[in-house]
Order: structure tokens, then sequence, then C-alpha cells
């Protein structure tokens, strides 16, 4: 272990409580500056389990009622249920869950264990060999790996996951949390920004979404690419993430009361879906930010991420593009996206994100297309219409025969509007075994008048 205000309880196997909880008795790793204090667990994987005010630790924020709360890392693939040879199968509740390594531990109360970890009082850094949720004590065939530091009022964490499976299938995409965040009772209420005007200080939504088994969480786009929960007096924790505008969330247990280890709890997951191959290795930040919603917000304006034309190359990664009835090479992704059409429905899907209309109608895609297709069909989606439907939707031909080259389509028709979140581009006329290949996607700028 490195040097850092270390709390040197051993960390033990868990303990059973009644109900199926389980007692892991803390190790835990802080930095704090003149605004925040923050905690990770060494017994728990290194998750985040305090954040508090640097003058009130009794007012931490963060939920760790099980090992499924925290502040932590999560992952998801196929297949579902996925089940480990020699180890009982998921409980009924989880079979759905699938492949989902997380920071913590496992449903039984089996919990994570720290390959390495550094504190130099001002970064902390860790890395930790996840536990599968749904299974009894089975690793999960990757590490985790976390940067942690303070700026002010914000904690600024960047997430690795290092994929090691003996599975080689590409699974289809799945939701990704990045990360999940869960905080204690007394912070119930539910803020963000979802509509299309971002960066205008717009009334703010309030997402009343009580936690059901058949309706678990909300979901929204979260065009500000933040949300906050807080207390009766507006002050809170804002989860803000530059990687995505999709987010989930919502409140679960009785409101306004309970600590750490009581069970009503908050929930905000910055969500974006993801190919996890079997060797990959994906990144992502995010930031946590204490205040109250006003200075949650203005922090928030102050990043430099802004509803701008987005350019997608895919120099080194998928840079969050997903595909459906297609698969591609695989990782590593080396300056271009390998496909091949193995479906009646080929597709690319963009990750969630934000820009206007009136910034960018150009749309350009620098590929090679083979096989029988012939044309594209690209699909928008808007604030206020977040899913893709056949009126926002224009077919373009292409140029065929294998060559690379710079198509370029002029997005004019009159749902084309307000503020776009999300791209959808269909092959069309192409047979199953068919391949194309994909540089870059860019939504191209209006020059100024």
């Amino acid at each position: 272990m490195a040097s850092g205000l270390l709390a040197d309880t051993p960390a033990t196997k868990p303990v059973r409580k009644a109900g199926g909880r389980h007692v892991v008795p803390p190790k835990m790793s802080f930095i704090a500056n003149d605004r925040i204090k923050l905690g990770v667990d060494l017994a728990l994987g290194g998750a985040i389990t305090h954040l508090s005010p640097a003058d009130d630790e009794s007012k931490n924020l963060i939920n760790s009622y099980d090992l499924g709360r925290q502040v932590q890392m999560s992952y998801y693939a196929g297949p579902v249920p996925y089940t480990v040879a020699g180890h009982q199968g998921p409980p009924d509740a989880w079979k759905h869950i699938g492949w989902n390594p997380i920071q913590v531990g496992d449903c039984y109360g089996n919990p994570a264990k720290i390959i390495e970890h550094r504190n130099d009082g001002k970064t902390l850094y860790i890395k930790c060999l996840p536990m599968q949720w749904a299974l009894d004590d089975v690793p999960g065939e990757c590490t985790f790996e976390c940067w942690i530091e303070l700026e002010g009022p914000a904690v600024r964490v960047r997430g690795r996951v290092n994929m090691s499976r003996a599975d080689k299938t590409q699974w289809p995409a799945r939701n990704q949390e990045l990360p999940a965040v869960y905080t204690n009772g007394k912070w119930h209420r539910l803020f963000t920004y979802a509509g299309d005007k971002p960066f205008t200080d717009g009334e703010l939504k309030f997402v009343e979404h009580p936690f059901t088994m058949q309706s678990p969480w909300a979901h929204w786009h979260a065009t500000e690419r933040w949300a906050a929960l807080v207390d009766d007096s507006n002050w809170g924790l804002g989860v803000w993430s530059p990687e995505t505008t999709r987010f989930s969330g919502g409140f679960s247990g009785k409101k306004g009361t309970g600590g750490p280890k009581d069970a009503p709890t908050g929930y905000i997951a910055p969500m974006r879906q993801e190919v996890l191959d079997h060797n990959a290795v994906h990144e992502y930040r995010y930031a946590l930010v204490v205040g109250d919603l006003k200075a949650i917000r203005t922090w928030v304006y102050a990043q430099p991420t802004r509803p701008t034309p987005p350019a997608w190359t895919f120099d080194k990664d998928r840079a969050g593009w997903t595909f459906h009835d297609a698969s591609d090479a695989g990782w590593p992704i080396a300056g271009k996206l390998d496909l091949r059409l193995n479906g009646p429905d080929p597709r690319l899907i963009s990750p969630p994100t934000a820009w206007s209309a009136d910034d960018s109608a150009d749309l350009e895609v620098d590929a090679a297309f083979g096989g029988k297709i012939r044309a594209l069909q690209v699909y928008w989606a808007t604030a206020d219409a977040p899913n893709f439907g056949a009126d926002r939707q224009m077919t373009f031909p292409i140029k065929a025969g294998g060559t690379r080259a710079t198509h370029r389509f002029a997005l004019k028709h009159e749902a084309y509007r307000g503020l776009i979140t999300q791209l959808r581009v269909d092959t069309v006329g192409g047979e199953n075994g068919d391949s194309f290949s994909v540089h870059a996607i860019r939504m191209i700028p209006k020059t100024p008048k």
C-alpha cells in the first residue's frame, strides 16, 4: 500500500447479516482539499464510499447498503443469463443481468480484490479484480482501474476496464453505467436539464420516478450532460459526463431518511451502449460535484463540452458507435471500423449527444462499401422525439465497389430541426457477408455568413 490517509482496518471475509446483507470491515483511503473529502474502501474494490464537505464528514452523500451501491464501475455484456461451469447459476432476480463484473463485489457478499493502490495525498489510483454480481465468488475476467483527483467542489475520475475473457464471442452492445452512483436517502430530489436549449439557464426538470421492480429507473436525455440528487434545501451531489447525454436515475425507499448503511437510496448513471470485445480496453471520464443546484450547474457550464456538431473518427476505438445485424473485426480498432453484414436490418448507431440542427445539416461519411450495398438510410433523433422514426430519415446513394470515398449528404428535411441527439445509419441493398469500412462520420459545421 502507498502513502495517504489510510485506515489500516484489515479486510476480512464478509459477515452475513439478516436479510442477506453482509458486513465487510472497511479499509479506507482518503484525499481532501479545502472543499470536500473523498474516501475509497480498499476492502470493496476501491469504490468511492465517502464524499462529504471537508468541514463536515457527517454529511456523507454515498450509500453503501450492500455491495451493489457506492460509486462504482460496472460493465455489461452477453450472454444472458451468464453462467460459469462448476458454479451455481444466477438467482432468478438477476438472470437478466448477463455478464456483469462490478467494482465492489457480488450479490452473495464476496468483495472485489485490490491489485494496486496509490495515494499521494492529491491523487488516488486503484486497480482491482471485480466480481460477477450475480454469481457466488466468481471474478470478472477483467480488471478495473480508477484515477481520482479533487478540483474545488468536484471529484474528477477516469475509469478503465481491461478485458481478458476466454469467450471470444462478439456479443451485442449493452448499456453501460458510466458510472453507477448511489446517494443516501436524504438526497432524494432528482433534477436535470432535458430540454432543447441547453446552456441557456432553462428550467430544470424534476424527475419523479419511485423505484419499482416493474419500472426500476427513469431514463432521459440530459442535454447539458448532468443530473443531481439534492435534499430539501437543494444541496447535494451532481453527476456530470462528457461521454453521453443519456442518463438513468430515480429513488428507492422512504424519502429523506437513512444513512450509508440504510436501504433508502437515490441513483444516477450516465449511460452509453458499448461493444465489449473479449480483449478490449474501454475508458471513460466523469465528475461528481458537491453543492447546491445553482453551484452544480455553474460548474457544468464552465466545462468545455457544448452542443457542437460532432465528428467521430475511429483512430483507436469505436468512439461510442455500435451496430445491429452486423459485426466488426474486433479489438483493437486501428483507424477504421471493418464491418460485415449478418442480419436482415444492418445499421450503425451513434452515441447519444447533442447539437443544433441550425449549426450543421451536412453529414460526411468517409467509407468504402462493398458487395451489393447501394445506399445509406440516415435517421436522426431529437430532444422532442428521442426515438428513431420513419418521419425523420433520408436515403442517399453511395459510391459502391469497395473504393474509399468521402460521401456528403445534405439533411434537407422539414423534420431536421431543433436539438439533434443521435444518428442512425442503415445500409440498403446489401446481403449477409457483404462488408464495408468506415473511417470517419462527421457533421460539418455551417460556415458563418
